[in-house]
C-alpha cells in the first residue's frame, strides 16, 4: 500500500463516520416510511414522503462516503481543534431554562428574559438595543401565533399572554 491509499482509508476520517451515520439514518427514514404504509402516486399513505426522503438522505451520504473514500478528508480530531465550547453550551442551557420555565412562567414572562440573555452574553448588543428587542420580540410572536394562527401558547401562573 502506497501512502495516498494509507490516508484515504483511515477510520478517523470524519467525513467517512459522518457519511455512515448519515446513511444509517437514511435508512431508518426508509424503513419508518415504509411501516407506515407507502401507497401509489395516485394515492400516497402516510410514509411515501419519507420513504422518497430517506432514499435522497442514502444516496447524499453514499456520495459523501465514495468522496472521502475516494479524496480523503480531516480527522474527527482536527475537526474539533481549537473548537470554542462556552457559548454553545451556554444556548443550550439559556434553552433548557427556557423550556422548563415555559410551562410556569408562560410564553412572555419565559421568552422576554431569554432574548435578553442571548442578546447581551452571546452576541453583545446595547443595552438600549437589547431591551426593546427582547420585549417587542416576543410580544410580536405572541400576537402571530395567538391572535393570527389561533394556536395556543401556555399563559402560565399568571395568565399573561
Amino acid at each position: 500500500m502506497d501512502n495516498q491509499t494509507n490516508v484515504k482509508l483511515r477510520l478517523s476520517n470524519s467525513e467517512i463516520w459522518g457519511g455512515l451515520i448519515g446513511l444509517a439514518l437514511g435508512c431508518f427514514v426508509i424503513w419508518s416510511g415504509v411501516r407506515l404504509k407507502l401507497g401509489t402516486i395516485n394515492d400516497p399513505g402516510s410514509g411515501y414522503v419519507l420513504f422518497y426522503t430517506g432514499i435522497l438522505m442514502c444516496a447524499f451520504a453514499a456520495a459523501i462516503i465514495v468522496a472521502a473514500l475516494t479524496e480523503g478528508g480531516p480527522t474527527l480530531a482536527s475537526r474539533w481543534a481549537g473548537a470554542r465550547w462556552t457559548k454553545p453550551a451556554l444556548v443550550i442551557a439559556c434553552l433548557a431554562a427556557f423550556s422548563f420555565a415555559l410551562e410556569p412562567f408562560g410564553f412572555l414572562l419565559a421568552a422576554m428574559p431569554l432574548m435578553l440573555l442571548l442578546l447581551r452574553v452571546i452576541d453583545p448588543v446595547r443595552w438600549q438595543l437589547a431591551v426593546p428587542i427582547a420585549v417587542l420580540v416576543p410580544l410580536g410572536m405572541w400576537w402571530i401565533l395567538k391572535r393570527l394562527l389561533l394556536i395556543q401558547l401556555p399563559s402560565g401562573m399568571f395568565g399573561i399572554g
